[in-house]
């Protein structure tokens, strides 16, 4: 039996309510692609369009439709290819877009939650939600262990329409925009591949245009799963070389860079003899090593990352 639904049907907007657009970038990880779709199909509220950026077909899931409510793009790889081509498409054609990372599992009223908070908010361009376990910096959350969390969660009905606090950038794992706040604007792709950083660049760029918040109205769980991310080199080499790339584009302030430099050097190097099994330290100092080698040279050349 096909996994999927014929179609994700919008449901009929509330008079007021802006309309959402989920957008998912994914590489070489197709079953959550399929969980994605069902993670969609149950909210309260459906996304006006639910929209994949890809790069290749093999991306997807065998028994893969696009129909109304789901559509896919194809193209280069990199996170911040991908996301532009999702904006490309969707052409300022709905109020709020919403950006998920793959792994990550909304709360069932997450959708309907995020169009509430927007039109409370007027002065607000972005905003993330409420991250309930984040699994990037251990092994991992199973997706059934993910469900169990939002399940208790759900529960208490703990989604209160605030904003908590501002923020000088945005989670990329569950960020959402204001369309028009972000008009024309675009993901530097010059951060390649996983694109560390990308989501304080994009949020920090858009100063003038509303507040960048946290807020509880919608939630979540961040499962991050390690298939699919780049090499240990490579996010050492990133871990040194964005900070002050983003500091000299006026992104990120000094401190902030500097700050993130030290921290990720510093724990690379104490944890290189006792690593985490899901953490390939040996490679990220290597790669802390080639960017410290670059920067001393004047090179400051995020890019780079898909030679190394």
């Amino acid at each position: 039996m096909n996994a999927f639904p014929e179609r994700i049907e919008p449901m009929a907007q509330a008079t007021g309510q802006p309309s959402v657009a989920v957008v998912v970038a994914s590489l070489g990880r197709p079953e959550l692609i399929t969980q994605c779709i069902a993670e969609m199909a149950r909210q309260t509220r459906r996304p006006d369009v639910l929209l994949f950026s890809v790069v290749h077909a093999g991306d997807l899931p065998d028994d893969f439709a696009e129909s109304e409510g789901v559509h896919v793009v194809m193209g280069p790889k990199g996170l911040c290819a991908q996301r532009n081509r999702a904006l490309d498409w969707l052409a300022g054609r709905y109020d709020v877009v919403m950006f998920y990372d793959d792994d990550f599992v909304p709360a069932r009223n997450s959708v309907e939650k995020i169009a509430e908070f927007f039109a409370a908010h007027p002065d607000v361009a972005g905003a993330t939600g409420n991250v309930l376990r984040d699994g990037i910096c251990t092994s991992g959350i199973s997706h059934s262990e993910a469900r169990d969390i939002l399940a208790e969660h759900e529960s208490r009905d703990f989604h209160p329409n605030c904003i908590v606090c501002s923020l000088d950038g945005l989670y990329g794992c569950n960020m959402a925009y204001r369309t028009s706040a972000i008009a024309g604007q675009r993901f530097d792709e010059r951060l390649k591949l996983y694109g560390w950083q990308e989501d304080v660049d994009f949020a920090a760029s858009l100063r003038g245009q509303g507040r960048i918040v946290k807020t509880f109205a919608f939630s979540g769980v961040h499962m991050g799963i390690k298939s699919g991310r780049i090499s240990g080199v490579r996010f050492g080499y990133s871990q040194i070389i964005n900070p002050p790339y983003l500091a000299r584009k006026g992104t990120m302030s000094v401190g902030t860079a500097a700050r993130l430099m030290t921290r990720n050097l510093l724990a690379n190097h104490a944890k290189v003899f006792w690593p985490e099994p899901w953490v390939d330290r040996v490679g990220r100092v290597k790669g802390n090593w080639i960017g410290i080698a670059d920067l001393m040279r004047g090179r400051l050349t995020p890019e780079r990352v898909e030679g190394l």
